[in-house]
């Protein structure tokens, strides 16, 4: 009989050893590495107890079912982000900053569910029930048919749940559940995941959708080990800058929907109102056209956006210039500057550069890179595109511009929103019916020369 091995992890961090160790390699912590309990001792046809397991019911893939039953929630934007409606037996987990507006995301949701004739419980391990009821009385929410609870015992969640069954409960917040049988502090690696494992599963075994609060850690990521984004069907993160009132809803993960969807909301002293048309909104305040300021045609899940992105060039009175990014990356905003210096010969030695993407919106797609030299030739050279001008591409090493996705709806919305030029790379299907005039470019030398007069 093969010898069994003993395994070790550290309930802080989640690292795992071969052997016991007083502290953690992984995170420095002293006396939190445990040896993990086997789930079988047996050989694998037995299971706990040494029982012999049931058979799996097996189906074949060509097998046709029909879509999971959606409810839809009254607000638009966070339908579209879970795809469609929320999906009976799923587990969401929602993600952000604190004070970014999760909580009244939330309770607005749930009275709408509640309202929709689902029976909705919404538990909070952060706030009493009074002041759930005050934030919903100043949404204008206290008439809705929602229950509150307010504790941290995961026991006592479960057994109120098992016992009311409502097809909707939301927790507030993960990181606050307490499972009495694990040996670790609330929030800790261990406590997170093991109160994941066990709402997921409850989601799953009672039909019941399930809502998870998670906090976020300085680097943007949720709070606890990766593996409970693994466990839910749905992941959102809430972004935006406090200075900001836009608010977005993102979907990174979505097992009965697109991922990358975004919602757009508004904060307002009535709580978070939908944004329909968030290329109208971002480009509201955008007033005559300055040095400096280009309009991005962007993608985001399935929606085409219009973004304005700023750019400042000054003289750096430091002998290492300043590089700061808002809203995009700072890694790739170096890729462009090296790019313009070596493939052009526009250098920008001695220049702090400042980048911005208006509205707090957070670009990832390469396509936004000929938009952003623009931006930044413009603020350089002093000179203002257009004001009826649109800007997209993704921009190689090599100086050449590739075609980027959906331009075809790209063009539309721009259209749509009254602009009546584009600049693109050579090679996109731009449709003729869009009405714009779209001028294509080969490379970012040819491109730079026809804008700006250089190259």
């Amino acid at each position: 009989m093969a010898k069994s091995v003993k395994t070790f992890s550290c309930t802080a961090c989640g690292a795992g050893f071969s052997k016991w160790s007083g502290r953690c390699e992984g995170c420095g912590a002293w006396n939190t590495i445990v040896e993990d309990t086997p789930l079988s001792a047996g050989p694998p046809a037995k299971s706990l107890g040494g029982r012999k397991g049931a058979a799996i019911a097996l189906t074949h893939l060509a097998e046709a079912e029909a879509p999971p039953p959606r409810t839809m929630s009254g607000l638009g934007e966070l339908d579209r982000v879970l795809g469609g409606g929320l999906v009976r037996a799923s587990a969401t987990l929602v993600g952000g900053d604190p004070g970014i507006g999760k909580s009244t995301l939330l309770l607005q949701a749930a009275a709408q569910f509640a309202r929709a004739g689902l029976g909705v419980l919404y538990i909070s391990g952060e706030e009493a029930a009074a002041q759930v009821r005050m934030r919903a009385q100043r949404l204008g929410l206290a008439d809705a048919p929602v229950r509150l609870g307010a504790d941290t015992n995961l026991r006592d969640i479960l057994t109120t749940l098992d016992a009311e069954r409502p097809a909707l409960a939301i927790i507030d917040s993960i990181q606050t559940m307490w499972a009495d049988n694990v040996d670790s502090a609330p929030g800790s690696v261990t406590q997170v995941r093991a109160a994941a494992h066990e709402l997921t599963a409850f989601a799953k075994r009672r039909g019941t959708s399930v809502i998870l609060v998670g906090h976020v850690t300085k680097d943007g990521q949720i709070a606890g080990p990766r593996v409970v984004e693994h466990m839910v069907d749905t992941v959102l993160y809430f972004e935006g800058e406090r200075g900001h009132q836009f608010r977005i809803l993102r979907s990174v993960k979505n097992r009965f929907g697109p991922a990358d969807e975004i919602g757009v909301f508004e904060m307002t002293g009535q709580g978070l109102a939908e944004v329909t048309n968030p290329s109208a909104l971002f480009l509201s305040e955008r007033g005559a056209p300055s040095p400096g300021s280009v309009v991005f045609a962007g993608i985001e899940g399935t929606r085409p956006v219009l973004v304005e992105v700023q750019a400042l060039v000054a003289p750096s009175p430091h002998s290492q210039p300043r590089r700061t990014v808002v809203g995009w990356d700072g890694g790739r905003l170096a890729m462009i500057l090296a790019v313009l210096e070596a493939r052009c010969g526009i250098p920008f030695t001695g220049l702090d550069v400042y980048l911005n993407v208006a509205g707090g919106l957070k670009i990832s797609e390469p396509a936004a890179d000929l938009a952003v030299a623009a931006a930044l030739l413009s603020a350089r050279e002093d000179v203002a595109l257009p004001a009826d001008t649109v800007v997209f591409g993704e921009i190689s090493l090599s100086g050449a511009l590739r075609p980027a996705t959906q331009t075809e709806n790209r063009l539309k919305e721009a259209q749509k929103l009254g602009f009546s030029r584009a600049m693109a790379p050579a090679g996109g299907k731009t449709g003729s019916e869009t009405g714009l005039n779209v001028q294509t470019h080969g490379d970012l030398i040819g491109f730079v020369g026809a804008v700006f007069g250089a190259g």
